[in-house]
C-alpha cells in the first residue's frame, strides 16, 4: 500500500462540521474553503460516512467537481463502520458493524458521495467487540486491489486492537483522540506502539477543551498560553497544534475549524520551534502537578 506519511499534508482538514453536523456551508462555500485549504498547503480532507447523517460526504463531493480542482491534487480519507440512527438509515440503535459486505457497500457509497474513484485511505472509524480480522481484511484486500483505496488505517484504536488486526493486515493510520487536555495517547502505549511500527498516527480535536470548557484545568493552560502568545508572536490555537506536531511519532492534527483566517493560522504551526520547557509548561499546566 502507499506510504501515508508522505502523501497527506502535515496538516489535515475535518469536514466533520462543515454541513449539517456543524457550519452547514453551501455547496459555494465549501468549494471555496477546499479552494483556501489547497492554496494554504492544506491537500487531505478527512471524511466519515455518517457525517451530517450520511450527508456531508455527498455535498462535498458536489462542491468538489464543481470547484474543477483536479483529483490529483486532493487526498481524501473517509472511515466507515458506525452504523448511525438517522433519517438515512432505519437503524434502531447505533452500533459497529465491520462485516466484509458492510465495509465494501460503504466505501462504494463514499466514493458515489464524494465523486471520486478511490480513497486515499480507509480507516475503520471506531474498534467493534464483534470485528473479525480475517473479515475485515477480506474486505480491504477486496477494496485495494479493486483501485478503491489505497491504503488502510484505524481511529480510535488501542495498541492491542492495532496489533489484533495488524496481525493480518497492515495497518497504516490510526486517527486518535489527542490534544494538551486529552494526552493519553502518550502513557497508555498507542503513540508508542505506532512509533515502534511506523503507523501514522492523526490527531482528531487537536485544541481539546482548551476553548470549550472552563475548568481549573482549561483555566491553568490558558494562563500558559498568555505567556507564550507573547514570547512566540503566534495565537493561542497555533501554540496548541505546535504542541502536538513536536511530538516524536509525527502526529497530524485534523483541524474542525471552518474559518479561513484559523485554517491560515493553523498551516502555520508546524514552522513553531517551541522549545522543550514550554512544552512541558503546557502539559504540567494540563495535569495539574509537576512531571515526576
Amino acid at each position: 500500500m502507499k506510504d501515508v506519511h508522505t502523501e497527506f499534508s502535515r496538516i489535515i482538514a475535518g469536514t466533520m462540521n462543515w454541513g449539517s453536523w456543524g457550519k452547514k456551508l453551501s455547496e459555494k462555500e465549501m468549494g471555496l474553503r477546499i479552494r483556501h485549504c489547497l492554496d494554504h498547503g492544506i491537500n487531505t480532507f478527512d471524511h466519515a460516512d455518517i457525517y451530517g447523517g450520511y450527508t456531508t460526504e455527498e455535498e462535498f463531493g458536489k462542491a468538489f467537481v464543481k470547484s474543477g480542482i483536479a483529483r490529483e491534487d486532493i487526498r481524501l480519507i473517509s472511515k466507515c463502520g458506525i452504523q448511525y440512527v438517522c433519517e438515512k438509515r432505519k437503524n434502531k440503535v447505533k452500533h459497529y458493524d465491520h462485516t466484509a459486505g458492510y465495509i465494501i457497500t460503504s466505501v462504494e457509497e463514499s466514493l458515489r458521495n464524494l465523486r471520486t474513484d478511490h480513497l486515499d485511505l480507509l480507516l475503520l472509524h471506531r474498534p467493534s467487540p464483534l470485528m473479525e480480522p480475517a473479515e475485515i481484511a477480506q474486505a480491504v484486500e477486496k477494496l485495494r486491489f479493486g483501485g478503491k483505496i489505497r491504503s488502510f488505517g484505524v481511529s480510535n484504536f488501542s495498541a492491542s486492537q492495532m496489533e489484533l488486526i495488524g496481525s493480518v493486515l497492515e495497518v497504516g493510520a490510526n486517527q486518535i483522540e489527542f490534544s494538551v487536555t486529552q494526552p493519553g495517547a502518550m502513557y497508555d502505549g498507542v503513540l508508542d506502539y505506532m512509533m515502534r511500527k511506523d503507523i501514522q498516527p492523526m490527531a482528531w480535536s487537536p485544541l481539546g477543551k482548551t476553548f470549550r470548557e472552563k475548568t481549573a484545568q482549561t483555566g491553568r493552560i490558558q494562563q500558559v498560553l498568555m505567556d507564550l502568545v507573547v514570547k512566540y508572536h503566534v495565537s493561542a490555537d497555533q501554540l496548541l497544534l505546535a504542541w502536538i506536531l513536536k511530538h516524536p511519532a509525527g502526529i497530524r492534527p485534523v483541524i474542525g475549524t471552518t474559518s479561513p483566517d484559523r485554517i491560515t493560522n493553523a498551516v502555520k504551526a508546524p514552522d513553531i520551534d517551541m522549545e522543550q520547557e514550554d512544552w512541558f509548561a503546557l502539559l504540567v499546566a494540563a495535569q495539574g502537578h509537576k512531571v515526576p
